[in-house]
């Protein structure tokens, strides 16, 4: 297994460990006041590992360095909010179309090409995400499910920016960037609805900090080894591991509706991942043939 899959694995199992603590607190703690101690800690931390490994804060690319970090928080936050509010199943699908998001940035932004047919794949996205958030019968789960693809869009980004930046700056940069503003953007958004955590509620907002920011750095590495595709479609285990913890902790049995809609926007990212290495194959393959001729 490549180094960038297998990180992108271990990021996976340790960031499904995150939501399953996270939905631990979702009752009792508001979304946003998780983010903001997850971020907080994270930040701390990160700032620590960042002085003893001698790594210094860059003078150029703050710009962009602030874009990843926000978008990375607005992420949290929608994230967070549906975890709390959803199954961690349908939660962790609605989360894993951030490929499709991802391919537009990239696309739009670092000017790499979409693989020819993808569009033709986005029909079993969006009939996908239609099982999952089962839009047929109104409801605030529907609302909910909404928020979730939202977050997917500013995953999406945040993906793109980190394979932009991880050329010139070091991951814990990025990820202190990304920490920063979580911090910054939960703050007044959590201010009128502060709850003080018990101590159960204390240990588990101090576990989500440091389980979070051990997978954040594992996923920035991932980026460093291998393409944004490659690494999103890899992390798609993280379905499993999520549903897993669902099961085992809150008994959430997935339906034939999260089911068929998972399978639907699984198969068209690995089709779409597919799509995309067989582009960048090809020209290799007829260099060789033609050297060989």
């Amino acid at each position: 297994m490549k180094n960038g899959v297998l990180l992108a694995v271990l990021s996976s199992l340790t960031f499904s460990i995150m939501n399953a603590l996270v939905k631990g607190v979702g009752d009792s703690i508001p979304s946003s006041e998780v983010v903001f101690f997850r971020s907080i800690i994270g930040a701390l931390l990160i700032f620590l590992f960042m002085k003893k490994k001698s790594v210094p804060f860059s003078r150029s690319g703050i710009p962009m360095l602030m874009l990843r970090g926000m978008l990375g928080a607005f992420y949290l936050l929608a994230y967070f909010y549906t975890i709390s509010k959803i199954t961690l199943a349908d939660a962790s699908i609605l989360a894993h179309l951030s490929p499709f998001f991802a391919v537009l940035f990239s696309f739009l932004f670092l000017k790499e090409k979409v693989p020819k047919g993808a569009l033709t794949i986005l029909p079993l996205v969006v009939l996908g995400i239609a099982l999952v958030a089962k839009p047929g019968v109104y409801s605030s789960y529907s609302v909910h499910a909404l928020v979730g693809v939202l977050g997917a869009l500013f995953a999406g980004g945040a993906a793109a920016s980190i394979r932009y930046l991880s050329k010139t700056h070091h991951s814990y940069e990025i990820v202190f960037y990304f920490l920063a503003a979580g911090t910054i953007a939960a703050l007044p958004i959590m201010w009128d609805s502060f709850v003080i955590p018990s101590v159960r509620d204390s240990l588990f907002l101090l576990a989500i900090g440091v389980v979070s920011l051990i997978g954040q750095v594992f996923l920035t590495r991932a980026f460093t080894h291998e393409s944004v595709v490659v690494v999103e479609v890899a992390r798609y285990i993280g379905i499993v591991f999520n549903a897993m913890w669902g099961f085992l902790f809150w008994t959430e049995i997935p339906d034939i509706y999260t089911i068929s809609g998972g399978i639907l926007i699984v198969t068209a990212c690995i089709l779409l991942s597919r799509k995309k290495q067989e582009k960048k194959t090809r020209p290799v393959v007829v260099a060789a043939i033609s050297k060989n001729k």
